[in-house]
């Protein structure tokens, strides 16, 4: 429980300003809570007043108090008879009272991130898997799940908002947590999510073309992840990038005092490199070399693909700092277990072997059907769409790259939105076709019979690669979410069939 003039003298010791309040009075409220949600303000609550492209939060400020809230955190007076606190950033000011009001959570814990394109969700379950092999119970903020801990639950986004970043933090101590683990996207480092927050080391994975309908540039992509790096770390945070990317490398230019380099190859001397590298659709092999030491330890990891053996040096590069048993560290890998929706693969009694990934970049998706390509011993089938009102141009690559690779293609939906998904399709169509002698294609506009189409075509040695959804768990249509799951249309058609899957 912390008084309001304890917050406010808390914020301006930290920040070096203060925040102006009307409507105060001589008694000071008791807060225990604050939230952007107006349906979750309670007493002793801070309600949070978001303008957001859709709707203002100003507007709600009512229900809010309604419902017991004793402060306001506005832009501009409410006509309401409580204690309101003027910001012109309330996004970003709402995580920093929020540190405060939870105690400061992330000062508590390691705190790890994980920024770039590819490979976050990944990077961030081995991180927390090492970390947890190690004896270290460690909270999870990612695509897929958020886990304090103690409970875990459906991610609504891969950054939530800051005040329920806090929250969770402050739950994840509570339960016993010594690390947490954050995945950092380009929105939530934009909108100033992750104030509040100070982490201890990230990761850097890739940078490559997503999210240009909102930032526009690459250039302008990779400034927002340099918002983690310069705004976000504790003293002497280390982080790890990849030497192989070119924006990883920038990293390190940026950072020179606080970046490592992890990568592949003989020519990244001066890196943690991963060498003797051997894939199957089991897993990887590969010996993992330590400038300076001439140490090469081998490892074995039960997830197939070359960029899972990136993720794997990703992880291994930043908690090499943290863990000083190596050994440990790599070790802990050989029990890694699948990522829901992430290479996740299922073989068929039938001798299919199904890949459900989240890919729907261009670069993803070529990440993922070029290393079926080389690990398919038969067919290999890409079922596939794009998400509407998202980068249009990814469309045409999108079918490019999948008929450089796939021998038969089934282009589908995919979150079409408010957009038609015949449209969007038809757009991807372009793409295959533009390569000389595309590979059968077909449009099965409704996901669920596009899966199935492929699983009844599909035979012993072929690769069924169904990409773009990974582990979610609905369609979004319009402004209606509808319950579907591509692991569930893959199991009930094997039911069907009287096969089994492992």
């Amino acid at each position: 429980m912390v008084p309001l003039s304890f917050l406010l003298r808390e914020y301006e010791k930290r920040y070096g300003r203060s925040l102006p309040v009307i409507n105060s009075s001589s008694v000071s409220p008791v807060l225990s809570d604050i939230t952007g949600d107006s349906r979750e303000s309670a007493p002793c609550s801070v309600f949070c007043c978001i303008r957001g492209e859709k709707k203002d939060g100003h507007e709600f400020a009512p229900s809010a108090v309604e419902r017991g809230a004793a402060v306001l955190l506005a832009e501009r007076e409410v006509s309401l008879n409580v204690p309101q606190i003027i910001s012109q950033e309330v996004r970003r000011d709402m995580g920093r009272l929020a540190s405060i009001i939870y105690g400061e959570p992330s000062s508590k814990m390691l705190m790890f991130a994980v920024t770039g394109t590819n490979g976050k969700s990944t990077t961030t379950w081995m991180i927390r898997h090492i970390l947890q092999s190690a004896g270290i119970r460690t909270g999870l903020f990612g695509t897929i799940v958020y886990n304090d801990g103690a409970e875990e639950r459906d991610a609504g986004r891969t950054t939530p908002e800051s005040c329920e970043i806090q929250k969770s933090l402050s739950r994840m101590v509570e339960n016993g947590c010594g690390a947490c683990v954050l995945e950092a996207s380009s929105h939530g480092l934009s909108f100033g999510r992750l104030e509040g927050c100070s982490f201890d080391g990230a990761v850097f994975t890739n940078l490559s073309e997503e999210h240009l309908d909102y930032h526009k540039t690459l250039e302008a992509y990779f400034a927002a992840k340099m918002i983690l790096f310069r705004d976000y770390m504790k003293q002497n945070w280390f982080a790890a990038a990849n030497m192989d990317d070119i924006y990883g490398k920038r990293v390190g230019e940026l950072f020179p005092r606080n970046v490592s380099y992890f990568g592949s190859g003989e020519k990244n001397g001066d890196c943690i490199r991963a060498t003797r590298i051997r894939n199957s659709l089991a897993g990887a092999e590969f010996s993992v070399s330590f400038p300076g030491s001439g140490e090469e330890i081998p490892v074995s990891l039960p997830l197939p693909g070359r960029f899972n053996v990136y993720n794997a040096l990703g992880a291994i590069t930043l908690l090499k700092s943290f863990i000083p048993d190596l050994h440990a560290v790599t070790g802990a890998l050989l029990t890694m277990p699948q990522v829901p929706g992430r290479l996740e693969k299922y073989y068929l009694s039938n001798g299919v072997c199904v890949i459900i990934d989240f890919a729907h970049t261009p670069t993803a998706l070529k990440n993922v059907l070029a290393e079926l390509r080389t690990l398919c011993t038969g067919s290999l089938f890409a079922v596939f769409g794009h998400g509407g009102e998202r980068f249009e141009a990814n469309r045409f690559s999108l079918g490019a790259v999948a008929s450089e690779f796939a021998d038969r293609i089934i282009v589908t939906m995919d979150n079409p939105r408010s957009e038609d998904p015949g449209k969007i399709a038809m757009q991807i169509l372009e793409g295959v076709n533009s390569r000389e002698n595309p590979p059968e294609t077909s449009l099965v506009i409704q996901r669920k019979d596009a899966v199935r189409n492929a699983l009844d075509e599909a035979g012993a040695g072929d690769v069924v690669a169904i990409t773009g959804k990974g582990p979610e768990k609905y369609l979004h249509i319009g402004s209606d979410f509808i319950p579907y799951s591509d692991k569930q249309t893959v199991l009930e058609w094997t039911a069907e069939k009287g096969l089994t899957w492992k």
